[in-house]
Parts: C-alpha cells; sequence; structure tokens
C-alpha cells in the first residue's frame, strides 16, 4: 500500500497595492481584501479555495499593516493560518517566495508548496484542485510547476508561456513570454502551445531553495538571516528588518523562473482572472450571462442610453447616474471618482501616481481607517474639529493613551464602552457621553458580544493621528 500523498501548503502572497483598480483599492486597503466580485473578499475568496483535504492550513506573507486585517478577515471564514509572516519592507515575490521556502524547510525540506497570489478569481474551487493534483507527482520529482490559463482572447495585459507542445496533459515549458502587443496576442492565441501565466506555482521547499542556489544566490543570506533574527509578535512571526531592506525589489519570475530548466506546465481550462482592472471587473460581471448592451452597473448605478460600460458606487449614500456613455468606466468611492475609456484600464495607475505627486491623501488612503480593534472614518473635518465614526469589535480596545493638542467628546450610539480616563473606569450605554480632557490618559474598550459604534468629536489646535502618546497597548504597537 504506497504512502498518502502529503497535503500541500498554500502559501498565499498578500501585499502590492493594486493600483489599477483605484479608488476601490488602494495602498492602505489594496483590492485582495476587498469584495469586488461577491461578499467575501478576494483574499478570503483565495483561503476558503485552497482549504480542505488536500491542503494544509495556509502560511501567509503579508505587511505590518494588513495582519490583523488577514487574521480577522480569516477568522470570519473559519480559515486557522499555519503561520502569518510579516515583511518588513515590500520587496516584490522572489524573497517572499524564498522565505517560505527556507521557512517551511526547517520542518521537511520536502514540503509541498503551492505559491499563489491572493487576489485572483477561480469560481471551481475542485477543477482548480484537480490541476494541483495533476502538478504534485511532477513536484515530487524535483520539477517546478507552473499553470498556464487557457487564453480566451489576444490579452495584451497578462505575461504568457509557450509550451514544449500542445499536448492536454502536463508539458514542459518552453519559455515565458512578455506582456505582448496586440498582434503577438493575436498571433499566440491561433497558436495553441501558448497560455495565460497565473503567476501560481508548485515546488517543494528543497527544489525552490536549490533554484535560487543556481540561479539567484545572492538572496539566500539576507533571507536566511531575516528569518533567523525574526521575531514572535502576538502570534505573528516578524522577519528581521535590517538583513531584508537589502535584498532587490525582484519578481520570482525574473529572479529564477526564467532561468531554471526543470519547468512544467499544467493545463487549467476553467475561468480565472486576476481581475488586473476595471475591464477586468466589467468582464467577469458577465461570465454566466453577457450583460445588455454590455452594461454593469450596480444597484447603486443607472444607465440611461449606454453601451459597454461600468457604473459603480461603492458609498451608500453615493449615486452614479450615466447617460449616453460609450466604453467607459465609471467608479465611485465616497472621497474619489473614477471616469476613463475603457481601453484605459490598464493606465489607471498614472491617476495614482498624479495624485501622489501632489500630496493629495485619495492617492494611498481611505475616509475609513482600519485598525485592529475596528476601524474610523472621518465625518466632518474642519478648523480645529473633527467628528469621526468610530467602530470597536466585540471585546477589543484602543491603546491606553493621551493626547497633546486635542480633547474628544465621545457618544456611545450602539452598544456599550468601558472608558478609563486617568483613574476613573466608567461603563458608558447607548445614548450617553463621556468627555476626556486634553492630556487625560485614557482607553476606551468594547466589553460586549456586538460592536460598538460611538461618535467622536475632537476638538484642538492639531487633529493628526499622530498625536497619540501610547502607554499600553494590547496589540504591541509602538
Amino acid at each position: 500500500m504506497t504512502d498518502p500523498t502529503p497535503p500541500v501548503v498554500p502559501v498565499l502572497l498578500s501585499g502590492g497595492s493594486g493600483t489599477r483598480l483605484w479608488p476601490v483599492s488602494r495602498k492602505s486597503f489594496p483590492k485582495q481584501f476587498a469584495p469586488l466580485v461577491g461578499e467575501e473578499s478576494l483574499f478570503q475568496a483565495s483561503a476558503r479555495r485552497l482549504s480542505g483535504a488536500r491542503y494544509a492550513a495556509p502560511l501567509i506573507l503579508t505587511g505590518a499593516d494588513f495582519r490583523f486585517i488577514v487574521t480577522e478577515q480569516l477568522a470570519d471564514i473559519g480559515v486557522a493560518p499555519a503561520g502569518v509572516l510579516i515583511e518588513p519592507a515590500a520587496r516584490n515575490t522572489a524573497p517572499a517566495v524564498l522565505a517560505a521556502a527556507l521557512h517551511l524547510a526547517r520542518s521537511d525540506p520536502d514540503t509541498l508548496i503551492l505559491v499563489a497570489p491572493s487576489d485572483h478569481v477561480v469560481p471551481d474551487d475542485e477543477a482548480f484542485g484537480r490541476a494541483v493534483d495533476q502538478g504534485v507527482p511532477l513536484a515530487q520529482a524535483g520539477r517546478i510547476v507552473t499553470f498556464g490559463i487557457q487564453p480566451t482572447r489576444p490579452e495584451t495585459g497578462y505575461g504568457w508561456l509557450e509550451l514544449s507542445d500542445d499536448s492536454a496533459g502536463p508539458a514542459p515549458l518552453r519559455r515565458f513570454v512578455e506582456k505582448p502587443d496586440a498582434a503577438t496576442a493575436e498571433a499566440m492565441l491561433r497558436e495553441g502551445r501558448f497560455l495565460w501565466n497565473a503567476g501560481i506555482f508548485l515546488f517543494t521547499a528543497r527544489t525552490m531553495i536549490q533554484a535560487f542556489r543556481t540561479h539567484a544566490p545572492d538572496f539566500i543570506p539576507p533571507v536566511e538571516a531575516a528569518l533567523d533574527g525574526a521575531t514572535r509578535d502576538l502570534g505573528f512571526t516578524r522577519l528581521a528588518a535590517e538583513p531584508w531592506q537589502a535584498l532587490p525589489d525582484l519578481s520570482i519570475d525574473y529572479a529564477v523562473m526564467e532561468k531554471a530548466d526543470n519547468l512544467s506546465v499544467v493545463r487549467f481550462a476553467d475561468h480565472w482572472s486576476d481581475l488586473g482592472g476595471w475591464d477586468a471587473i466589467w468582464r467577469e460581471a458577465q461570465v454566466d450571462k453577457p450583460a445588455w448592451r454590455g452594461v454593469v452597473a450596480d444597484p447603486r448605478s443607472t444607465a440611461i442610453d449606454c453601451d459597454n460600460v461600468l457604473l459603480r458606487s461603492d458609498d451608500e449614500g453615493m449615486q452614479v447616474v450615466g447617460i449616453g456613455l460609450k466604453d467607459t468606466m465609471v467608479v465611485a468611492t465616497g472621497d474619489a471618482v473614477l471616469v476613463a475609456d475603457m481601453t484605459r484600464a490598464q493606465d489607471v495607475r498614472q491617476a495614482v501616481s498624479a495624485l501622489k505627486s501632489r500630496g493629495i491623501r485619495q492617492a494611498e488612503s481611505f475616509l475609513r481607517d482600519h485598525r485592529p480593534w475596528g476601524w474610523f472614518e472621518t465625518l466632518v473635518l474642519g478648523e480645529r474639529f473633527q467628528v469621526k465614526r468610530i467602530v470597536v469589535h466585540p471585546g477589543a480596545a484602543l491603546s491606553l493613551q493621551s493626547h497633546v493638542h486635542r480633547a474628544e467628546h465621545w457618544i456611545v450610539v450602539s452598544g456599550t464602552a468601558r472608558v478609563t480616563v486617568d483613574d476613573k473606569v466608567t461603563l458608558v450605554t447607548e445614548n450617553q457621553s463621556i468627555y476626556v480632557p486634553l492630556g487625560a490618559v485614557h482607553r476606551m474598550e468594547n466589553p460586549g458580544k456586538v460592536p460598538m459604534v460611538l461618535i467622536e468629536v475632537q476638538t484642538g489646535v492639531y487633529l493628526g493621528e499622530d498625536d497619540i502618546i501610547r502607554y499600553d497597548d494590547v496589540y504591541a504597537r509602538s
């Protein structure tokens, strides 16, 4: 009787800023954490897809700003991670993949690892699982397996893979093809031996480490040093910053894959999308049924005499109306609106660059700011005052803190708050309020089992988020 195949360890890469999906995706809350299609976020859908009998618990790689978003979203869908590695700085996928391989090799060098971005759409989980099953024997034999998507159009926004033959089963990879021009994409689509590059890889830890030793040996010492110097922080593993900062910003494709000669490709013919732009969101909405006149509009949007348009509002109080539009995408949030020709979807990142160069907050940040304990959003901001809505998760607590430049008034509108002001602790219930004088040492907690919502009115000469002196914090923030 043969030994059962060991479970595959999914490694979910959860960094990046998703600038092509601005204004819904921003640096402070990128696209993988947003519900762009369906009720779940892309990250949650990816974690759910890579769970079940054939998979072990996932390993997550992300940045420090997203660590609590990751654990909160995983808890919401009942997925417990094997670990969360915190990257001290964004260094692209090559260092992240090597860190995962070296980390898992310390337990078992023959661990099967499936590296996947956390922002793809794959509706048929089982079909993808069967593709992974096809790749497992190849990975165990020392191959690096990548997954090629059967192309449906001459896409210029993806890299492509050329196979050594056009057989239906796994085949050796002949070469990677950079994002092509339209004529080249048309030719590759007709050829039949070319697939879209999904950026998903299956291998053993041993195989990947050897690939780096052969093709990118300079990565190994700093990544090993970052792991050796890692610290534990509230269940997270923080990689050491100094060696990590010295790593080049390089993708796994450039660092290793394009040089390796042991790659095999498994075809995946079912539906897949990397949601790389608003045109992809528009197409995704029509997978099951083409939209009438190509109009994709959410419930807060209205199209009048339009053709081939995407109208979307991500704010409950924002209505979007398009009249006589053609080949246009309009995306609105509470603080920004994008209007662009559908053919310019890949150029949306230019909007982010332009806003950032002018110091515009909307380039990277939202009105709603996610924190480990919940979130807050600014409702009104004026001279010497600011009004916020604050939502605190059940059992969560803000840090014990004080402010140098502002006082605060808190009005509880839902739930119960336990409030500490200097040496006094008070329970503040719905429709009650409390005053926090300037300089007072204070803390807000939610002792209940439902979210606690309050309105905060700040008054003072300076209202920035950096006017905080923390004395104690359950989330280990400095």
